[in-house]
């Protein structure tokens, strides 16, 4: 069942995880991610599973060279010296939308989850993308899906310049 606002509309998941893309377990938030997708009534490629680093960022190259509306990543956003998502995102933003960002954080923190203000996960636009990396827990994805929700369509719409 779909509310519409992604009717139509392009979605890649990206997953950032050296154990799951070497196949030391199964990745558990991209199935998440891609049937909420659906849900919401996108056209869902991946989930796309790869080590953190240089070839997370090829991905998203990759993902944001097909010019989907949406991007969202999982995974690689803490602080261990591995987690670089938001420094391989950076680079392809043009603009942030920090305040999204901050709205995931603060979801976790409310839900009693105090770590949650330690993900780095970035959002912002890149060329007509809206691109979100979301925490690499099921929780914290599923959690991040509630804070985007509400707002998803109204941002996609901005994105190509549509009005307020």
């Amino acid at each position: 069942m779909s509310d519409g606002f992604g009717s139509g509309r392009r979605a890649v998941v990206v997953i950032a995880s050296t154990r799951a893309a070497a196949g030391v377990y199964e990745d558990k938030t991209g199935p998440v991610i891609a049937e909420r997708l659906r849900a919401w009534g996108f056209v869902v490629a991946g989930p796309v599973v790869v080590p953190d680093g240089d070839e997370l960022g090829r991905a998203l190259r990759e993902a944001l060279a097909a010019e989907p509306e949406l991007v969202l990543t999982s995974g690689g956003t803490g602080l261990t010296p591995t987690d670089v998502t938001p420094e391989q995102t950076a680079p392809l933003l043009d603009r942030l939308v920090p305040g999204v960002a901050e709205a995931i954080r603060a979801a976790g923190v409310a839900k009693g989850v105090p770590t949650a203000m330690l993900s780095r996960g970035l959002v912002g636009v890149a060329g007509r993308t809206f691109v979100a990396n979301l925490p690499g827990s099921r929780g914290g994805v599923v959690d991040a899906l509630d804070v985007l929700g509400p707002v998803l369509g109204h941002a996609l719409d901005q994105v190509p310049g549509s009005d307020h």
